[in-house]
């Protein structure tokens, strides 16, 4: 007797029509899952992330592409019969241009009653603001990220990692897109999902709430509990220049740390926010200059201690424990990230990403289609 395995998402077909970076984020990950992802872009040109060779390779690796002018009725015409035998559609323009091209969430379900049709915006399809432009700075701005994000006194600090467009948009929307699937094959009924990346990223700040909660407001940039304030969980110099993260925040991890450092003294001293705080945090900012990061790291990392190295890019790509799980993959002979999610089964393995047009008659003749005369 056969033992059956999980196809986890075989035969569910996604027509991507997002471009840049969240949406083809959202239907990387949909692809590393095992469905076809079907990338819908214009003729002229396709995704505008083409022009960026190597973010383009990253986030498009194992879709394919298919070129059609949504402007022109033939290739909508043609979009509407590849509906027809989709799963998902997922797009990623501003509220109503899929209204004016035909091709709206209203006009879908109508060919397609199970489809799963996602949108992800940055302020979503209602409220004030659903037609403005933005990106990842305007919606952590707007949602009070960016406010805490920055050391104490200073100004807020934008990031080369983008919480909105990846945290709160991408996988807040791989979420929604996977609950309706399921949803649609159990009723035959699909459903809109509605993305905002400025939702998603204010629904992220689960400790900054915290505190307002319990305090009546938020606490100032850098002062929080995980911000800073407290001189056992922040970060720290040392003598090369580098920097450890030294995260003692519960006091048995800190009363370790002491121990193997040769300081017990410093358990005495009021682990404690502001300048109640001050006399330990100096203490420990000199006492961390005095050996370099690796030497810290080797010290304390393998204890209870929850104190680690700052790692570059570069180094983190070469860490032994990411390299274990095996997360960075070669594609083309330059890093890639896998999927960040382990299961007892193989996934599929992903194709490089697809050049523009590359698959337009092999997808459109085994869907039974033609393309459109010109």
């Amino acid at each position: 007797m056969e033992t059956a395995t999980n196809s986890l998402l075989s035969g569910i077909r996604v027509l991507d029509l997002s471009r840049l970076l969240p949406g083809p984020f959202c239907t990387l990950y949909l692809a590393q899952l095992g469905a076809e992802v079907i990338k819908i872009e214009e003729p002229n040109g396709g995704d505008y992330a083409r022009a960026s060779t190597d973010l383009f390779a990253q986030v498009n690796r194992g879709k394919k592409s298919v070129t059609l002018d949504l402007r022109k009725a033939a290739d909508v015409e043609l979009f509407h019969r590849m509906v027809e035998q989709a799963d998902v559609v997922v797009e990623t323009f501003r509220p109503g241009v899929m209204d004016k091209l035909g091709c709206g969430y209203g006009k879908l379900k109508q060919l397609n009653p199970r489809l799963v049709y996602a949108a992800l915006t940055g302020y979503g399809q209602n409220g004030p603001y659903r037609d403005r432009p933005g990106h990842d700075m305007n919606y952590c701005g707007y949602a009070g990220a960016l406010d805490q994000i920055g050391s104490a006194g200073g100004p807020p600090s934008p990031l080369n990692f983008q919480i909105a467009d990846l945290a709160g948009g991408a996988l807040t929307c791989i979420v929604g897109i996977l609950a309706a699937v399921f949803g649609a094959r159990a009723s035959g009924q699909g459903t809109m999902v509605d993305v905002a990346m400025l939702d998603g990223t204010l629904a992220l700040q689960v400790a900054t709430l915290a505190t307002l909660r319990a305090t009546g407001k938020a606490a100032p940039r850098g002062q929080d509990v995980l911000s800073g304030a407290l001189p056992n969980y922040s970060i720290y110099e040392t003598a090369d220049g580098k920097y450890l993260a030294v995260g003692a925040l519960e006091y048995k991890f800190f009363a370790r740390t002491c121990a193997l450092v040769g300081r017990p003294d410093l358990l005495k001293k009021p682990m404690a926010p502001g300048k109640a705080g001050q006399e330990l945090r100096d203490e420990l900012t000199a006492l961390f200059k005095s050996r370099t990061r690796d030497e810290w790291e080797k010290l304390l990392a393998h204890e209870d201690t929850c104190v680690s190295a700052i790692l570059t890019p570069e180094e983190a790509l070469q860490n032994e424990q990411v390299r274990a799980r095996g997360l960075v993959r070669s594609e083309g002979g330059k890093p890639a990230f896998g999927l960040p999610i382990q299961f007892s089964m193989p996934l599929p393995a992903l194709g490089p990403s697809p050049a523009l047009g590359a698959h337009t008659s092999e997808v459109l003749e085994r869907l039974g289609l033609k393309p459109a005369v010109t």
